[in-house]
């Protein structure tokens, strides 16, 4: 009595992800038999998710951006994705509240996850946005950001940092609510 069988999500996280997401029981529970049918072993690797990403960009070259996402998303840094890291990604990038999902980009534009992010780390995500971009879209593209540099510097200067500086965390959201300029360029829509 009390057990759950075998392959079954446990109660802990069940309960910690039912009280940390909007997801429902219901959604949870179904999350995970999925989970567990596609990683049989519990967990996803890089180069797992790298493929899974790929899918949702078949014209672009996802594998850059998806290795800085799977970054924020090992909260542990055992190279792997468990099903809690996965269901907390899923949420802020989903359904979370906008300060969660800035909290969450500024760990994405913090590669080396020091707790500032630099220009040269903005630079390096705005060049695997870019790939993320069909060629087809990128004429469409302001001269004023219509390479990766460019984007960089536009995005920068919205921080009002110099070249050597850092923002951290939270002058990073507060620059973004501030602007919907910076929020434009911290992410990459497709073109409907």
């Amino acid at each position: 009595m009390g057990n759950t069988k075998s392959g079954a999500v446990s109660k802990e996280i069940l309960e910690d992800l039912k009280l940390n997401t909007k997801f429902s029981e219901t959604e949870i529970v179904q999350w995970y038999e999925n989970f567990k049918k596609q990683c049989p072993t519990g967990r996803i690797t890089k180069e797992e998710f790298q493929t899974i990403y790929s899918k949702f960009f078949p014209e672009s070259d996802a594998n850059t951006y998806a290795q800085h996402v799977f970054r924020s998303f090992d909260t542990n840094d055992d190279g792997t994705l468990d099903f809690k890291e996965y269901i907390i990604a899923l949420h802020m990038t989903s359904t979370g509240k906008t300060t969660r999902k800035l909290e969450w980009a500024f760990s994405l534009f913090d590669v080396d996850k020091n707790g500032y992010i630099t220009k040269a780390e903005v630079k390096e995500i705005c060049t695997s946005i870019f790939k993320l971009i069909p060629k087809d879209e990128l004429a469409d593209l302001p001269d004023d950001e219509n390479t990766a540099e460019k984007r960089a510097d536009k995005l920068w200067k919205y921080f009002e940092k110099g070249e050597d500086e850092r923002v951290a965390e939270g002058e990073f959201i507060q620059g973004v609510l501030d602007n919907d300029e910076a929020l434009r360029l911290i992410q990459y829509q497709p073109q409907k």
